[in-house]
């Protein structure tokens, strides 16, 4: 059973219906980003049906296989890919999909050959590069010319809208002024096909913060919203913003302790580098009782990705299969055999959702 990691599902729904109405009174629909769901258990569909019970309009991957396997699992919703699709992967996008993120002009070309094939009508949100330097057209006339050919020129994709990422590359945060310009281009586009666009999406989890003080721009209506749901962290630990209302116990990962015993704090000999190739640091603070403990970069990415929910335990390091905590001012004492539980972060939650050693078990408390 372990390493294991339970998903609170009543607590993803508290997170959806905090964030969706909050939301809601800016005139702002929320798409939920299932993300982090694996392919060994119905993690799809349950926590979806979690996030919709909370509000969203739509569900978002980033991939194509988790939409497929939603599919087959049975969920009907409106699906929107995240992920500027591969061209091989475009008959699925188009089966599966309902919508798709878009920035390059031959893979829309593409994706209108597909959708005429299976005659179908494709959903596309135009991307638009702001300054964080990931997906999106950057050049502004390219954008508008790139917008109005899909609507007037390409019959079977209908422009859902526009959107931008911020935050996920170049760290940008969204403001008044890059998001202004995004409402601006929107505007722009809509006088030159005839019609209002459905959606001008906004950006994800770094824009909430924008909701919370009332300055994201009239006319962003849309937000992708992945890890602000799921885990509720940033927003608190990284933004330091009073989102007190989100819970950040929504997974806990809980793994046995292998070996207890009284080491140095500082390693002996000379030191090069670890596993990985790094060269970590050390402080010597004397000897300390140390646990190792079943669960090792393998499956959390980094050792400083898990928090320990007893906050005397500290995470000292790790390797592939190996968490170090140092246990020395524990209250009560651990021994082999007993469970540490930990909350994730966002690189340890996507990392234990891929790991085929971490079990994965859904509650509905």
């Amino acid at each position: 059973m372990y390493p294991k990691m339970t998903v609170h599902l009543s607590r993803i729904e508290h997170n959806a219906s905090f964030v969706c109405d909050l939301a809601a009174k800016k005139g702002v629909r929320i798409t939920g980003v299932v993300k982090s769901s694996d392919n060994y258990s119905n993690s799809y569909q349950a926590i979806a049906e979690a996030m919709k019970r909370g509000g969203v309009s739509s569900i978002a991957d980033s991939r194509m296989k988790t939409i497929e396997r939603m599919r087959e699992m049975g969920v009907e919703d409106h699906i929107l890919l995240l992920r500027i699709p591969q061209m091989w992967e475009l008959p699925k996008v188009v089966e599966f999909a309902n919508a798709s993120l878009q920035s390059d002009p031959g893979t829309l070309a593409a994706v209108e050959e597909e959708a005429a094939k299976q005659g179908k009508i494709h959903e596309v949100i135009l991307m638009n590069d702001l300054g964080d330097l990931r997906e999106g057209i950057f050049d502004p006339q390219i954008f508008h010319e790139t917008a109005v050919w899909i609507e007037k020129e390409l019959p079977h994709l209908r422009l859902l809208g526009i959107g931008t990422n911020l935050g996920c590359y170049g760290s940008i945060v969204p403001d008044k002024t890059n998001l202004s310009l995004l409402v601006e281009r929107a505007r722009s586009i809509e006088k030159a096909i005839g019609r209002e666009l459905e959606i001008v999406s906004g950006g994800g989890t770094s824009t909430l913060p924008m909701l919370l003080d009332d300055t994201l721009p009239e006319g962003i209506n849309h937000l992708r919203v992945g890890e602000g749901i799921l885990l509720g962290r940033d927003l608190n630990t990284i933004w330091k913003l009073p989102f007190d209302k989100l819970r950040m116990d929504t997974y806990v990962v809980e793994a046995q302790i292998i070996e207890v015993e009284d080491k140095p704090s500082y390693p002996i000999g000379r030191i090069f580098v670890d596993a990985f190739g790094n060269t970590p640091e050390y402080t010597d603070i004397g000897m300390r009782t140390r646990a190792l403990v079943a669960i090792g970069k393998r499956d959390i990415g980094s050792h400083d990705a898990l928090f320990p929910l007893d906050e005397s335990i500290l995470v000292v390091g790790g390797s592939s299969d190996h968490l170090i905590l140092d246990i020395t001012d524990c209250a009560s004492p651990l021994s082999v055999g007993d469970v540490v539980s930990f909350l994730p972060n966002y690189q340890a939650l996507v990392n234990c959702i891929e790991s085929s050693d971490v079990t994965i078990v859904h509650q509905l408390d």
